[in-house]
């Protein structure tokens, strides 16, 4: 082997780590929000609370656990075309560090077709993350009575769609868990005290392995 070869084959692997440590690295998904965080929370029965009372709806449990001003906006009833009506006034009126975002249950009860559904989310996600680059979408299973019977719900598939679509977070199955388990829940669909408390905690679990904490 001449001696110019041997001298390449030697700064090879040199060479190769000059390289890689040139390339942009993985970085964490967010840095961790600041205490006393304004949080908005958009969603519907499960963000109300509904089946608890107010105080032990998720919004208020994540808050103390969290140390974030977390807004409970949730209404009951609403659908994904609601929850984007409204998102935008409360958007006006506040400033907020980050968005959470849990809706489009009673779209699958009233039978709202699925691509209306998907789109309103979208649009829902993509006007918040115009407001603060901290926006997850908690994902809500399908209300297949059978899978809750069975202790089964799963999450229906356009969540993880949407979010992957417009860069958001997702939050996934945190609902569904809750809801199989019938010892959580105040009647078919909803939680009970319980069941809110464990949504409340595996939400901030969640969050903080994205980084938001």
């Amino acid at each position: 082997m001449n001696r110019r070869r041997r001298h390449l084959l030697l700064l090879a692997p040199a060479l190769a780590l000059v390289a890689a440590c040139g390339k942009r690295q993985p970085t964490s998904a967010a840095t961790a929000l600041k205490p006393g965080a304004r949080v908005l929370a958009l969603g519907d029965s499960l963000t109300v609370g509904y089946g608890a009372m107010p105080e032990q709806a998720w919004p208020a449990l994540l808050a103390g656990l969290t140390g974030w001003q977390v807004d409970n906006e949730g209404v009951n009833g609403d659908t994904s075309a609601g929850a984007l009506q409204r998102l935008s006034a409360l958007l006006a009126a506040n400033s907020y560090d980050a968005v959470l975002v849990g809706i489009g249950g009673n779209d699958m009860l009233r039978g709202v077709p699925q691509q209306a559904t998907r789109d309103n989310v979208a649009a829902i996600v993509r006007a918040a993350l115009a407001h603060t680059p901290y926006v997850a979408l908690i994902a809500t299973p399908a209300p297949e009575a059978w899978r809750a019977a069975a202790g089964s719900l799963s999450d229906a598939g356009f969540y993880a769609e949407v979010a992957a679509a417009e860069k958001a977070l997702l939050i996934p199955d945190v609902y569904s868990t809750v809801l199989s388990d019938a010892a959580l829940r105040s009647d078919r669909i909803h939680a009970n005290a319980q069941g809110y408390a464990a949504m409340a905690q595996q939400l901030a679990d969640k969050l903080k392995a994205a980084g938001w904490r």
